[in-house]
């Protein structure tokens, strides 16, 4: 937990009602719970989503393909009706694109790409060059579209979509411009983009000149506020979003931290070393009893159960800490979200990625990935079953209900990754 945790945050914990009040209760039985979750000789259990073997079961594949192809046409219908200016990829065209990119890297269908190359199109004859990030301003229709382009061997308009993207960076590292630096409308969102256009074109697609300026700024920010705060030894990159110091995945540090620690970031060793580690460390640190994180560094709340906010996204940054510092208390406290997540993940909030069970799910994946441990793909493919039902649940419609990041579509998304979990992947984040 850390000598350092103040012990007036130690005897913090949110009440059961307000956690009621977020999630529904977890009925499904652990994987650790014994029977045939765990048995690998007993006689299966039709609706046990892992074979014998610890591989996601062909009959749940089905299941889930076949919610898969029903999403997508109400998603498709739902679109019909949608904000035709928003180009976002949180919650427009470019989200949708997006997906289908996904969906065509699943199952090689062409039809997927060319659906992707439509609504990109749609996206980017409407931007407006008020946001630079992936996820909420032109980089990510300008990004996508490159990709886009790249696979359907359209050479010139993914050249051209990569110099458009490039053009943006001169109002990224302008000091003057009172840029943020998380993921949702600051600079961190734009070094998502970069790193995207270079893990799917090629590594020089973008040059470790451009990178290494970008990732300069946004370390020198976080020195900055840290040195005015006067907590450069026990944080030395502190962040804020409209004065506040957020610690999750969408605005805060966790987000930040975790793109920093990006290998095709390039960030050197002793920097990572002396700057990252003790930063996360800090965080880590204002951990609650219950293994969440607060909001913020101000909030002493254990409320949000969210990729945006709380242990969901918390947990991506502790995994990549523990990749790249080889610390084994990474991993245990990323362990730690994992149980918090089983148990309050299940979203009122609805089905999606940003504040939704999908979203949460993407973390027993992660997990998945970097410990082959059975229980978290069991856990991530519970999560899947709960999204077999979407809508009957009773769950909050979202504003935009079949956007990525607030609705059916990243549901999709996320149900599309069972088919191979080895490489699922959560949009607009992971790389």
């Amino acid at each position: 937990m850390g000598e350092n945790m103040s012990k007036r945050l130690k005897l913090l914990s949110a009440t059961e009602a307000e956690m009621e009040e977020r999630s529904f209760p977890n009925h499904y039985p652990d994987w650790e719970q014994g029977g045939p979750a765990s048995n690998a000789g007993a006689e299966r259990d039709p609706d046990e989503p892992l074979d014998a073997e610890g591989k996601v079961h062909a009959a749940f594949q089905k299941k889930v393909q076949s919610k898969i192809k029903d999403l997508l046409q109400q998603m498709e219908e739902g679109l019909k009706t949608a904000d035709p200016h928003d180009f976002t990829t949180y919650t427009g065209w470019t989200g949708i694109a997006l997906l289908y990119l996904h969906l065509h890297r699943v199952s090689c269908e062409a039809s997927h790409l060319q659906r992707a190359l439509d609504y990109v199109k749609r996206a980017m004859r409407i931007l407006n060059g008020r946001k630079v990030t992936f996820l909420c301003g032109d980089a990510g229709p300008l990004a996508v579209g490159a990709v886009v382009h790249h696979k359907l061997s359209n050479s010139a308009e993914s050249k051209d979509c990569v110099s458009r993207l490039l053009q943006l960076q001169r109002s990224v590292l302008n000091r003057d411009a009172e840029m943020p630096d998380e993921l949702l409308y600051g600079r961190a969102g734009y070094l998502f983009a970069l790193l995207f256009v270079n893990k799917e074109i090629g590594a020089d697609t973008v040059d470790e000149g451009t990178i290494t300026q970008l990732v300069t700024a946004i370390v020198e920010s976080g020195k900055r506020l840290s040195a005015e705060e006067k907590k450069t030894d026990r944080c030395p990159l502190i962040y804020e979003w409209h004065k506040k110091q957020y610690i999750g995945a969408a605005h805060g540090l966790a987000g930040i931290y975790y793109m920093l620690m990006q290998p095709g970031a390039r960030v050197n060793a002793t920097l990572l070393a002396e700057l990252v580690r003790p930063s996360i460390d800090y965080v880590r640190h204002k951990r609650f009893r219950s293994g969440n994180f607060p909001s913020s560094l101000s909030n002493e709340s254990d409320r949000l159960v969210h990729w945006c906010h709380g242990a969901p996204g918390v947990i991506h940054m502790l995994i990549m800490a523990y990749k790249v510092f080889k610390e084994e208390k990474y991993l245990k406290e990323a362990v730690d979200c994992a149980e918090v997540i089983w148990q309050r993940g299940l979203l009122r909030k609805g089905y999606g990625i940003c504040h939704g069970t999908a979203g949460n799910g993407y973390a027993f994946l992660t997990l998945y990935k970097i410990t082959q441990e059975k229980k978290y793909l069991y856990r991530a493919c519970k999560f899947a079953e709960w999204c077999l039902d979407y809508g009957t649940h009773g769950c909050r419609i979202p504003d935009r209900p079949y956007s990525l990041f607030e609705g059916m579509a990243g549901t999709i998304h996320y149900l599309s990754d069972m088919a191979n979990p080895e490489a699922s992947c959560f949009p607009a984040f992971e790389l």
